[in-house]
């Protein structure tokens, strides 16, 4: 037996050892779509696997609560696959390397999946088991929630006759989440030019930010290495006449990017000018990141004469703009719950490939027709220096909801377990409730998780011990009846 199968409760850490063990990041779930399918044909379970391949399965209630209303238990199977840029692992086809630290639960050199894999986890415990009371459990596993939630807006849910979801998707224990921001996708093109320059290539490398969560941890002000890239450019420019060959960093549009590479060019005469503007900005950088990216560090790593296929000056000036003008961040708070960021973006991703600048940004809300008007921002950007877009994820805000039995139920257990009352809160990451809940009319959700840190990134943690007390909340939630 394994070290992590050994954590308690044993069954969710088996589980979750097991979904480690096959590549699940997005776009790659076929192979754990159809294990989740093997793993409900085992028990004889009621299982729906679509052309997107997300998965639904029922067990029926025990003995007693055939009369209770079923309940919906959901969460998605892809997981952000990010990793060190020392780590030799290959997402796409090895599984994770699972470790303990003290009360933590950690991947070596990778990002872990406790978001989600925990719910699937949870929810292949429950249905496991032989010896817990419920009612009729509707299990709904989705596909690349975090690409854009398009298993979600794809999914058939007629099978399912809940009304009451508990949605596994939260990070934060003792806080019932009832509402979430909407969002969009947009990746822009900017079609780039180039020409032969005779001067000397820099390959130069930020690095050691901290990252996290476009969602959840765009409040903590961290840098964006990619936008980093717009500002090195801009100050390196002050100096000379330099231009990109090459930029790219970030790995999902939703994770805000920890390290970020470009390669500039400049003549030779400028090489001593343009390596001192670098290590003038790493100075720069580290005060103003002192608290928030106290490891950030700016690297030449390499520089070498020659002739080199550069972007025109016209090119580097378009790109400049889009990487030093773009907003970035959150752009307003909400003037309705105290604390709660209410419209943000993040350029997540950042790439040169066949002859055009590609950036990907996460655009959030809370408010529709500011995710609207922020979009149209960020492609007018985009229009003004000759790039096109494609828009896509576009999923709804998730309301909060006045009359909630479910939410005045877990409250109560909640009390009862712990002898006080949990949090009700609002949270500007996205979760799949809005789009669900157009699909199950009159849907009453509460999202709850156990303790997460840094998610998205390599340092990612999920809590053991926090992790107990969530299964035993969940029990407990389905035991009660009524």
């Amino acid at each position: 037996m394994s070290k992590v199968s050994q954590l308690e409760p044993q069954n969710v850490f088996h589980f979750f050892e097991e979904i480690c063990g096959i590549p699940h990041g997005s776009g790659n779930v076929e192979k754990i779509s159809d294990y989740l399918v093997d793993f409900a044909r085992e028990r004889k379970l009621a299982c729906f696997q679509d052309e997107w391949k997300n998965v639904v399965i029922i067990k029926e209630a025990t003995a007693g609560y055939e009369q209770e209303a079923p309940v919906i238990l959901q969460g998605h199977m892809d997981m952000v696959a990010v990793k060190n840029k020392d780590c030799t692992r290959d997402m796409t086809r090895e599984g994770l390397d699972l470790d303990v630290d003290g009360d933590y639960l950690f991947a070596r050199g990778t990002s872990l999946g406790g978001d989600d894999g925990i719910a699937v986890a949870y929810a292949l415990a429950l249905l496991d088991a032989s010896d817990i009371a419920h009612p009729r459990l509707e299990v709904v596993i989705t596909v690349d929630e975090e690409t854009g939630m398009e298993g979600a807006n794809g999914i058939d849910l007629s099978m399912c006759r809940g009304r009451r979801m508990l949605n596994l998707d939260n990070e934060e224990e003792g806080v019932l989440l009832t509402s979430c921001a909407g969002g969009a996708r947009v990746h822009g093109r900017m079609p780039v030019e180039r020409e032969k320059k005779q001067g000397c290539r820099f390959r130069i490398e930020i690095s050691g930010l901290t990252g996290g969560h476009s969602g959840a941890e765009i409040d903590k002000g961290r840098a964006n290495a990619n936008c980093l890239l717009g500002r090195l450019i801009h100050f390196c420019r002050k100096t000379g006449d330099v231009r990109f060959l090459s930029a790219e960093g970030g790995s999902a549009d939703n994770a805000i990017p920890s390290s970020s590479r470009a390669q500039l060019f400049t003549e030779n005469a400028q090489a001593a000018v343009l390596e001192e503007a670098v290590m003038k900005l790493e100075e720069i950088l580290r005060r103003e990141y002192f608290v928030t990216d106290p490891g950030i560090d700016i690297q030449v790593l390499e520089k070498e004469e020659g002739e080199w296929d550069v972007f025109t000056e016209e090119s580097t000036k378009r790109a400049e703009i889009l990487l030093f003008l773009m907003p970035n961040g959150i752009q307003s708070m909400s003037a309705d719950i105290r604390g709660l960021v209410q419209t943000s973006l993040n350029l997540g991703i950042l790439k040169t490939k066949d002859g055009e600048l590609e950036l990907d940004y996460s655009v959030r809300s809370s408010v529709m027709s500011e995710k609207e008007m922020l979009i149209d921002k960020v492609c007018l950007l985009l229009k003004s220096q000759g790039g096109s877009w494609d828009i896509s994820g576009d999923y709804p805000a998730w309301e909060f909801r006045q009359d909630s039995p479910l939410r005045d139920k877990m409250v109560k257990v909640y009390e009862e377990m712990y002898g006080k009352a949990p949090r009700i809160e609002a949270i500007h990451a996205g979760l799949e409730c809005g789009i669900l809940a157009g699909k199950l009319p009159g849907l009453d959700c509460v999202s709850i998780g156990p303790d997460m840190k840094d998610i998205h990134t390599p340092e990612e943690r999920l809590c053991i011990s926090s992790t107990k007390r969530v299964w035993d909340y969940v029990l407990e939630i389905l035991k009660k009846k009524g």
